[in-house]
């Protein structure tokens, strides 16, 4: 959808509508096949690893947003622009809230959120819910931990992706093995 990288001539390649085609044909495939009311699509319109992102990532999130209407699917889950590399978060601009403001269904975030921010961005209707990608990798009982206010473990970056099925997915503790 991006680009910088989709270099195609065809139907899928040079403006934004055409870019985006591949994307929505697939989500109207699926929401044909098993109900619009069982789709969702995560997007990370500013996300720019290994030089990925766009010109104009705001008009392509917006785009998707208001095409994904048209499909009625569920939920669309967005990646925060300060996210964008592969790294931390860092401070933008840049908001998620023109693409909130576009799509009608449930809208999720995620991207660097702690419990305050994520409640927060709820209570300033700037989403409807919060993901917790880093955070429930290295908290397997987040929910619990935000609701008794307990410490969270720092995720460990390195370990992810690893051929290991247990390191770094399944080893954090629980709060009773800290206990």
């Amino acid at each position: 959808m991006k680009d910088h990288i989709n270099d195609r001539t065809d139907q899928y390649g040079g403006s934004l509508q055409n870019r985006c085609r591949f994307a929505l044909e697939v989500v109207e495939a699926v929401a044909s096949e098993i109900g619009a009311d069982r789709v969702g699509l995560r997007l990370s319109p500013y996300a720019d690893y290994l030089d990925s992102g766009d010109s104009d990532p705001t008009a392509l999130g917006i785009y998707m947003a208001e095409s994904l209407n048209k499909c009625g699917i569920l939920y669309c889950h967005m990646v925060e622009p300060r996210m964008k590399l592969a790294e931390e978060s860092f401070e933008t601009t840049e908001s998620l809230l023109p693409m909130r403001k576009a799509f009608k269904g449930t809208f999720i975030v995620a991207g660097g959120y702690d419990k305050d921010d994520g409640n927060k961005a709820v209570a300033e209707n700037r989403t409807d819910l919060v993901a917790f990608g880093r955070l429930f990798l290295s908290n397997p009982d987040l929910p619990k931990r935000f609701e008794v206010n307990a410490p969270l473990t720092k995720h460990n970056r390195n370990t992810y992706c690893l051929p290991d099925p247990v390191v770094g997915y399944t080893d954090y503790p629980f709060l009773e093995d800290t206990a």
